[in-house]
């Protein structure tokens, strides 16, 4: 019986240590998969933020060619597979799952976003808000007051003081705005209307005047 006994509980230890061994390497591979993934989402917010300065600042500059539809989130990405084969095998039926339904969800994303693409299109665009924003001002107005009048008057649109300032010194590139300098700061207006007669008139009524003398 003694001898019976002692390989049994042998056999319970060996088996005992190895779970052990396979909980304690599961905890720390969801730990540095759940790491990766909060790394992975700050640098998808980071180019989803930028890719929204980006859009606006090509709306400043007038360019109207098709927005590039941002890649589809895949959420099906190649994850390091555990030491144990039980482990991979869990993981490599979660990666087929996901795989599947990525399709899918590129599609959705890329309707969402055409959607998107449609709606702002019907919107004014930001040179045309600046312009207005001129033209009913009385007083010369700075970059900052401007991108705060806008964003509160439109707070669905993310307009911020740089695009802003952009947009407006294009105008003033184009002669559809003014700008001036009061010590340090920049200020813009809209140009000043031109005289009722214009050039043309002028240059008529000097050429008359000249035949009658």
């Amino acid at each position: 019986m003694p001898e019976t006994t002692t390989p049994a509980t042998e056999l319970t230890s060996q088996y005992a240590a190895q779970v052990t061994g396979d909980l304690e390497r599961n905890v720390k591979e969801q730990e540095r998969i759940t790491a990766d993934i909060a790394s992975l989402q700050q640098q998808l917010a980071a180019l989803q933020h930028d890719h929204t300065v980006l859009v606006n600042m090509r709306q400043a500059l007038g360019i109207t060619e098709a927005p590039a539809e941002p890649a589809a989130t895949s959420e099906s990405a190649t994850v390091p597979s555990p030491r144990k084969k039980a482990s991979a095998a869990r993981s490599g039926k979660q990666r087929a799952a996901k795989s599947a339904a990525a399709p899918q969800k590129a599609a959705a994303k890329k309707s969402a976003a055409k959607a998107e693409g449609a709606t702002t299109a019907a919107q004014p665009t930001l040179v045309e808000l600046i312009r207005r924003h001129l033209a009913e001002s009385k007083e010369p107005r700075s970059a900052a007051e401007i991108s705060t009048a806008l964003g509160q008057a439109h707070p669905e649109r993310q307009i911020t003081t740089k695009v802003v300032r952009v947009t407006l010194e294009g105008l003033v590139a184009k002669s559809q705005a003014e700008r001036s300098k009061q010590g340090r700061s920049v200020f813009y207006t809209a140009p000043a209307p031109e005289p009722a007669g214009g050039p043309e008139a002028e240059a008529q009524f000097d050429e008359g005047a000249s035949q009658q003398d």
